[in-house]
């Protein structure tokens, strides 16, 4: 026994100290590389150009990974909070649920016309500014799939579970914590995933930015292969998208791989699976002891803060039946917004155009019940049949995610060109293009749902020998269900934001535009016509959340009876 312990003790402080060194070198590459964001700037003198020297590449794709993990983090501070809110206050959630639904519908294009300005002004002569807008951008096109994915794990939270935080007497920040955000870990890592993917894809917009008649470029990856493609370079886009490939490969291995396995722990299950995920990584923090050294030194800010939350009581009763406060109060907000944006459209556009915007949305309505349609039939299935079998989880989740993490928009140059060749008009060819943004939203969320099915259930329909229909009936339908009509939502609402880079693809002088309300924003954006714009987000928006109320909440309400209790 005194050999063993001896022995293990080296192999610990060797660990220990891989981690560290591996800490430091983490730090020391955020500080080097984030120091580019507080250099000096001015509007007027602001570079539209980029380098396209193939040796800057690797500082503009460190440059670029810096901003998604930034935006990562404010996605999900804002998941914890607004999601968490949302499910736990009937009030809340009367005014939060329909605000995500009009900002998930919001381009990016549109978010970026109006905070560059107001980001530029907050940190005048600094870099800092142009970047924020960046993130924010980022930002928008992350945080909407993360919330809806919290906000459905909590409402359909296991009646046992809510029933054993009352008898332990939770404080609400004990349940938050111990209860709530891990119950959802398995959908919130899958949907992360997702939602880093989808901030890849509009890398391009929120690097290389044209706005208001005016051109910002940030060194970034996004940013290179918009210049690649405005100087017909392929040559430097295949050097951009076999650099974006080892990123998102490294991502993966690094920071998602663990993740996954990690999440495991937080399955709802008596019995274990045989093939759980593993990552060399994990099983390397595991053995480290600094983790735990840390978790112990920040234990007083948690003892502190659960001891603040004591004043706000235990948990209570179920949430309460919704307010007509707060009903009267969102009908005032809408007929308010409505009087606004009527007289608005009636003092410069008129509403010929809302109705020109009108037919144009319809057909892009068109193309976004395609993609929303072929990824469901296409991808539950193989969704299912990654979750549901372990073995090949293992090997499909890292092609999976890399898949989806890749920027499909770093291809569209190559679209753009082969289209041009071949006379193949955007129609149908933005179709494709929109669901390469989108389909993933499904795919994602099948597997999160297939996955977090409890292993007892699984091994109950087998001793109950249960036909493959059956077991698809009785089972994975049910269970997957929630997770699908996430996953569907924000695929319906990835694909109208996906619009404004799939009608409108360019590579040198060529440009190919389709009929469609993208192409319009994308249009009105580049000239700076701000009263258009803010038509067509207005007319998406109300597509958008037209669809949610009819058709979506109310498969978000069905879904609540079919989680796993």
């Amino acid at each position: 026994m005194f050999t063993r312990a001896v022995s293990a003790r080296p192999r610990h402080v060797v660990v220990d100290i891989a981690v560290a060194v591996g800490v430091c070198v983490l730090l020391w590459l955020v500080i080097r590389i984030g120091s580019g964001a507080l250099a000096p700037f001015s509007p007027a003198d602001a570079p539209s150009a980029i380098d396209t020297d193939p040796a800057a590449l690797p500082g503009y794709a460190g440059r670029s990974l810096l901003r998604m993990f930034a935006a990562l983090a404010l996605s999900l501070l804002f998941t914890l909070v607004v999601g968490a809110l949302a499910a736990k206050s009937a009030r809340a959630e009367k005014i939060i649920i329909p605000a995500l639904d009009i900002l998930q519908s919001v381009p990016v294009l549109a978010y970026l016309s109006v905070t560059v300005t107001a980001f530029i002004a907050l940190f005048p002569g600094s870099a800092l500014g142009l970047e924020s807008a960046s993130v924010f951008a980022i930002f928008t096109s992350q945080a909407w799939n993360l919330t809806f994915a919290f906000y459905q794990s909590l409402v359909t939270q296991s009646a046992e579970l809510d029933e054993a935080a009352r008898a332990l007497r939770l404080t609400r920040w004990q349940r938050f914590w111990k209860l709530d955000v891990p119950g959802s870990m398995i959908p919130l890592v899958w949907n992360g995933m997702m939602s880093f993917g989808g901030g890849w894809f509009f890398l391009v917009q929120s690097e290389a930015i044209s706005v208001l008649n005016q051109k910002f470029a940030l060194p970034g990856i996004g940013s290179y292969v918009a210049a690649a493609s405005a100087e017909e370079r392929t040559d430097l886009l295949l050097l951009a998208v076999g650099a974006m490939i080892i990123m998102v490969v490294a991502v993966n291995v690094l920071f998602w791989r663990p993740l996954t396995a990690w999440a495991q722990r937080f399955r709802i299950e008596l019995s274990e699976s045989a093939a759980a995920p593993r990552s060399l990584l994990l099983d390397l923090l595991r053995r480290s002891r600094l983790p735990g050294l840390l978790g112990r030194g920040l234990r007083p800010v948690g003892e502190g803060i659960d001891r603040a939350a004591r004043v706000f009581g235990r948990t209570g009763a179920a949430r309460p039946p919704r307010s007509r406060d707060a009903s009267a109060l969102l009908v005032v907000l809408v007929v308010v917004g409505s009087w606004l944006v009527a007289d608005y459209v009636s003092a410069t556009t008129g509403w010929a155009e809302v109705a020109h915007a009108a037919g144009l949305g319809l057909i892009t309505l068109c193309r976004v019940l395609v993609v929303v349609v072929a990824a469901s039939l296409l991808w539950v299935p193989i969704g299912v049949w990654i979750g549901m079998n372990p073995r090949v989880s293992r090997l499909a989740q890292p092609v999976v995610q890399v898949l989806a993490s890749f920027p499909a928009n770093f291809l569209f140059p190559f679209a753009a060109a082969v289209f041009a060749a071949w006379h193949v008009g955007l129609g149908w060819g933005g179709t494709l293009l929109m669901s390469l943004g989108a389909q993933w939203y499904v795919l994602f969320n099948a597997i999160a749902g297939a996955s977090a099915i409890p292993n007892d259930l699984r091994e109950a329909a087998t001793n109950l020998r249960l036909s493959r229909w059956q077991r698809w009936r009785f089972l994975v339908l049910p269970a997957i269900f929630p997770a699908y009509v996430t996953g569907a939502l924000t695929a319906a609402g990835g694909a109208w934001n996906a619009s404004i880079v799939a009608e409108v693809i360019t590579y040198g002088p060529t440009r190919l535009e389709a009929n469609g309300l993208g192409a319009y924003i994308t249009n009105a954006t580049e000239l700076g016509d701000m009263p258009r714009v803010f038509v067509g987000v207005v007319v998406m928006s109300a597509f958008v959340v037209g669809i949610n109320r009819v058709f979506w909440r109310r498969l978000h309400r069905l879904s609540e009876h079919y989680a796993i209790q």
